[in-house]
Parts: C-alpha cells; structure tokens; sequence
C-alpha cells in the first residue's frame, strides 16, 4: 500500500477545498468478530462522521460515533444489518453490546439501516464503522491513511474537485512540477465509464445476436408465405375470379405474414420481461426494462413481417386467375 497520504494531507483537503461537500479518511483491517459465542470474518473501516454522508448511510438504531470519539481514538463502532444477523442472531438489541475484533473489544454504537447489495453484487450491509484514529492506533499501529473518501457538490464539480485535490496533495508532498503523482486519485466518472463501454460491448453483441435472429425467423416467414401461395393457388384464383383485384390478394398475405410476425414478437417480449424480473429476483441484478424496447420491437417485427412478406404476396398478386384455377 502506498503510505504517501498522511493525516495532514486529510486536514489540509478538508479545509482547503471548495468543491468538496464531505470528506472522510479511510483506513481498513481485516479479522474475525466475535461476540459470545457467535463469530464473522470482515473488516473494520476507520472513517470520519462524513463517511455516512459520502457513502449514503444512515443510522437506524443508536447513534453515529462523534468527533470526541475520533479524539479520544474511542473503542466504538457502527455495524450493518449483515453483522447484526450473523453476531446476534437471537435478534436482541446489538446498541450498547461489546463485541471483539482481534481480541480487541468494541462498543456497538449504532446499527446502520439495510442497504442490500450494490450493482457490482457486494453485501452493502456487512459492515464495520469505527473511528479512523482506534484503527491507526489500535489494530495496524500506522501513522498513514490507506485513502480519503470524498464526495464533489455536484457531479459537474467533480472533475474541479479532482484538480483541487491533486493541487493540494503536490503542494504538501512537496513534489517539483517534474515529478509524478505519488498518490492516485478515483472518480465515480472513471468506474461508470469503464463499466459503460463494458455494457455497450454486451449492448452490441446482443444486437448482433438479435439481428442474426431476425434474418433467420424472416426467412422462416418467408417460406412458410412462399408455401401457402403455392398451396393456395386455386383460392387465389377464385378470389380473384370474382373480382379481387391483385392489392387484395397483396394485402391479405402481407397482413398474414405481419400477424405471424408480431405474434412473435408478442411472445418474445413475454419472455424477455420474465426472464428480466427472474433474474432481478434471482441474482439481485438491477435491471430496468424501458417502455420505448417493447414498442422498438414490435416495430420490428412489424418490418420484418411486411419485409419477408412482401415476395411471397407479390408472387400471389401476380398469378393469371385462369392459370391458378386450373391448378392442381
């Protein structure tokens, strides 16, 4: 771990930054909870009290630590509800209990409100706040912070607020204009953009798929239209025999060829959204199904139908009513 980033370096960007809306360090161990006879593997994040806003927590039972608690490096902590579940199984109050962390005891303070998992698929409730003091001094016995969390007054603000950040961090770690950056700096930005081209990688790829599938369920329309001309000839040839003019017959099988085709698409979109909600209910995957991808594709299907259709109806409009009468 990089050990560049020091409580200065947090107390100067706290002070010194206008972009910013909260800002908190970041130090983390790992070990076993233990609490009676009841024992979790995790780790215990030392924050600030500016965690909870940066990160969108909030405290459902007791109460968060204080800036008094950070002073006094306090043996306190904030714990998920996965924590809860797995320590105090018997569902008693964990608010005012001792728990140990590698042997070291903790007071629960707070219990933090269930936040489920994030799109990434991590247990957003299987954690431990303590103050980023006890775990400097009191678990890794460090005088560096492994990072600092900060969240930007808005998100145009962000890419100011990183070369605020990145001014301050130079001007204390004393570096010349030559040298490199001895500490990184990660945006929100940085992660969506890069799980973006991730999507937009699968986006075409299932396109792609999805155009294979048409052009072969087309052909199949086709043939299937091209078959029931052939078939139908003689009731062609009726029709038109008294009186349907060429645009009728054009129309009729133009019409069959759309309905097989949206009749699919029907089924399909039922599928689609089913298999959707199964895998939201199943994998926790947060899928959105836009109003505007069932209507995209009806519309194709439509196309399809009228595109693949159009031959077969125009071979049907174009026969002699003579000819298909008398055929067998």
């Amino acid at each position: 771990a990089m050990q560049t980033l020091k409580l200065a370096d947090y107390e100067a960007l706290r002070d010194e930054t206008s972009f910013l809306s909260a800002i908190s360090p970041n130090v983390s161990s790992s070990g076993q909870l233990i609490a009676g006879n009841n024992n979790y593997p995790t780790s215990v994040n030392g924050v600030g009290t500016e965690y909870l806003d940066i990160r969108q927590l909030t405290v459902e039972n007791g109460d968060m630590f204080t800036e008094a608690d950070i002073q006094s490096s306090a043996k306190v902590c904030v714990i998920g509800k996965t924590i809860v579940d797995n320590l105090f199984p018997d569902g008693s109050d964990p608010v005012g209990k001792i728990i140990r962390f590698n042997k070291i005891p903790f007071r629960v303070v707070g219990v933090l409100k269930a936040k489920g998992y994030n799109s990434m698929g991590q247990d957003q409730d299987a954690v431990v706040l303590a103050p980023y003091t006890t775990v400097m001094k009191r678990l890794l016995a460090v005088t560096y912070l492994q990072g600092v969390f900060a969240s930007a007054l808005t998100e145009d603000m962000t890419d100011y607020a990183t070369d605020e950040i990145s001014t301050i961090l130079r001007r204390n770690h004393k570096l010349k204009a030559s040298d490199n950056d001895d500490f990184t700096i990660r945006t929100q930005q940085e992660l969506s953009t890069m799980l973006n081209s991730t999507t937009d990688l699968m986006t075409t790829l299932l396109a792609c798929i999805a155009g294979i599938s048409l052009v072969v369920g087309g052909i199949g329309i086709m043939n299937i239209m091209y078959v029931s001309v052939t078939e139908r000839t003689r009731e062609i040839g009726l029709r038109m025999s008294i009186g349907a003019k060429g645009i009728d017959i054009l129309a009729q099988f133009l019409i069959e060829s759309i309905l097989i085709s949206v009749t699919g698409g029907l089924i399909g979109v039922v599928f689609g959204v089913g298999a959707a909600l199964v895998v939201n209910g199943v994998a926790h995957f947060p899928i959105y199904i836009q109003p505007w991808s069932v209507v995209l594709s009806f519309a194709v299907c439509t196309v399809t139908g009228v595109f693949f259709g159009w031959y077969p109806a125009k071979k049907a409009a174009q026969l002699d009513p003579i000819e298909a009468i008398r055929y067998e």
